[in-house]
């Protein structure tokens, strides 16, 4: 019999704060909801934020006052998901460990809207952050279920270059698979984060546990990145999900765009797309994606041709992230109808308590006319094409068991796209086994052994 699920990913970039971002991860899971999606993964780093760009005023042997103070920044724009640095594990995840006095939960309440969102939808959720932990960061992913909230959260064994100024080392404990039963499916699942997705070793210990959904969020819109999610999927015979943000020079933090190294135009640090690939990735963007775009609610994204899918039971859908003030008289929602469908009603929305006393308002029927103020908008001075320099494309993908592409790559996508992958079949991931387990029968247990200090390679129960 058939094991089928609809999965997505979410194109989602970080907005200004926490709660903002919360928020707009509640909007796109409501509407993937809508669309029929059981599970959903967000990119890398999304709640937290990518540090693109920044350099934290580092170099060997010296550290700048300036970059002390955007470190200040982004560690209280990190999240706290009330777990230990060393990692507590199973005692995080049952919330075995102790609480402070007047208390209701460890942390600053992130997991606990988390696991709302996720038992409000019935959608399982898979999310990058950056974790705070005593007085260091990590780049985590967490996975977050309807019916138990967290069965578990990885922390990033090894971040990528200057990553490493500003993220600690995970422990490689965390990189155990965790299982779930959705419909009646029985899913393995797992994370390898960005440039994980580089070390053999660690892939193979993924494989070795039989995962069969293979989770990818990343930073990386390299043309070398999708090639390396299909070897991935026909490596391990497993679905693989890849989720990266689409971010604009607009879209950083304040304290990194008003930082003086930004401000003189130091490239120091910078991800942005090398000149040298510019004419490769803007070809590209005019070929044909396999793929169907809804109306989008934001009118600096960039339009797609809509050709015919090749698939038309896959698709990509653009939900209306949501207006957030930070109090609750300031609060609004939009509708995710066209533009040009858009009236000018309102009526009041639910209210979600947030993290930093704030509230998130669900959607509802209110609406936002932008089209008439970007219609008036003047024209654009150089500060506003910087401000719209591409620093990442995005390139999010869905790739089925035997490398195939079944979505993606969706590239200048912003504002919460989701591409979806519906009804696929687990079972093809057994299929696949016919000719290849490189855990099992084509792994050679007898010649070559791996051994990962504090996991256990077995496939989970």
């Amino acid at each position: 019999m058939p094991q089928r699920l609809t999965v997505a990913v979410s194109q989602s970039h970080t907005l200004p704060t926490t709660s903002a971002t919360l928020a707009a991860l509640a909007s796109t899971t409501q509407e993937a909801a809508r669309q029929g999606v059981d599970l959903l993964l967000f990119p890398e780093a999304y709640l937290g934020g990518y540090p693109r760009t920044c350099n934290f005023g580092a170099a060997v042997g010296s550290r700048s006052g300036e970059g002390r103070e955007q470190f200040l920044q982004y560690f209280h724009s990190a999240v706290d998901l009330g777990d230990t640095p060393r990692g507590a594990g199973h005692a995080w995840v049952e919330r075995k460990l102790e609480v402070a006095e007047g208390k209701e939960h460890r942390g600053d309440g992130t997991r606990e809207v988390l696991e709302r969102v996720a038992a409000e939808t019935g959608v399982f959720l898979v999310v990058g952050i950056v974790e705070r932990a005593g007085g260091s960061l990590y780049c985590a992913a967490v996975y977050v279920c309807p019916r138990k909230g967290c069965l578990g959260k990885r922390r990033k064994v090894m971040p990528t270059g200057s990553e490493r100024i500003v993220w600690a080392q995970g422990s490689p404990s965390t990189l155990k698979a965790v299982t779930t039963t959705i419909k009646g499916v029985k899913l393995t699942l797992a994370a390898a984060i960005c440039w994980e997705n580089y070390m053999p070793l660690l892939r193979y210990a993924l494989y070795s546990q039989n995962v069969n959904l293979y989770l990818a969020p990343t930073a990386d819109s390299r043309d070398t990145w999708l090639p390396l999610m299909r070897t991935a999927a026909y490596e391990g015979r497993a679905y693989v999900l890849s989720a990266n943000q689409c971010v604009r020079r607009k879209h950083l933090p304040s304290w990194i765009r008003n930082s003086a190294s930004e401000k003189a135009g130091s490239s120091s640090g910078s991800n942005v797309i090398p000149k040298s690939e510019e004419a490769s990735v803007n070809a590209r963007a005019k070929e044909p994606q396999e793929v169907k775009i809804s109306a989008l609610d934001h009118g600096d994204v960039p339009k797609t041709p809509e050709p015919t899918p090749i698939d038309k039971a896959h698709g990509i859908v653009s939900p209306s992230p949501l207006h957030i003030g930070s109090t609750v008289s300031d609060m609004d929602s939009r509708t995710n109808s066209p533009v040009k469908q858009r009236k000018d009603r309102r009526r009041s929305s639910n209210l979600m308590p947030m993290p930093d006393n704030h509230f998130l308002a669900l959607p509802g029927d209110s609406a936002v006319n932008e089209a008439e103020n970007e219609s008036n908008a003047g024209p654009k001075s150089p500060a506003d094409d910087k401000d719209n320099e591409l620093l990442c494309r995005g390139g999010s993908c869905i790739i089925g068991p035997t490398g195939e592409l079944l979505q993606g790559p969706l590239w200048d996508v912003e504002d919460g796209g989701l591409l979806i992958a519906r009804d696929i079949d687990f079972e093809d991931c057994e299929r696949g086994r016919l000719d290849l387990d490189v855990a099992g029968s084509y792994s050679r247990n007898d010649a070559f052994e791996l051994r990962v200090a504090g996991l256990d390679l077995d496939p989970p129960p």
